[in-house]
């Protein structure tokens, strides 16, 4: 026998302070529900209810990262460019120029690899502590 699916036809009216309105909605916005009142049901009713917790410097760390990321991709493009270029340079004052250009893409390429050791280095420190 197949269950009937029943439709949800019954209205409950709440009046709440403020303080427990933002209590209720603290624990929505923490939950994996999408609705606040799928959050509502399923606490009056006692199902379980999933809820998300936050790693304030793990979530730094990945904001860090991912702007780096961004950065050396571009500092990779440009780098790939320069090699295609001195692939097609015939004389040596272009090369000596290309060069040039290269030692630069270089000097920032480094800076940013430095730059995501320190970021690395504070994580570490911030999650050995705890």
């Amino acid at each position: 026998m197949s269950e009937k699916k029943s439709n949800r036809d019954r209205w409950v009216h709440l009046r709440l302070t403020a303080i427990e309105y933002n209590k209720i909605n603290t624990g929505f916005k923490n939950s994996t529900k999408r609705k606040l009142s799928q959050y509502i049901r399923a606490v009056l009713l006692k199902n379980p209810v999933t809820v998300y917790t936050r790693n304030q410097s793990f979530d730094d760390y990945v904001s860090a990262m991912i702007l780096l990321k961004t950065e050396l991709k571009a500092i990779g493009n440009n780098f790939n460019q320069s090699v295609k270029k001195l692939h097609s340079l015939h004389h040596d004052e272009e090369i000596k120029l290309w060069a040039r250009n290269h030692e630069k893409n270089h000097e920032e390429f480094l800076k940013k690899m430095e730059e995501i050791n320190h970021q690395i280095n504070q994580i570490s420190d911030k999650w050995l502590q705890e």
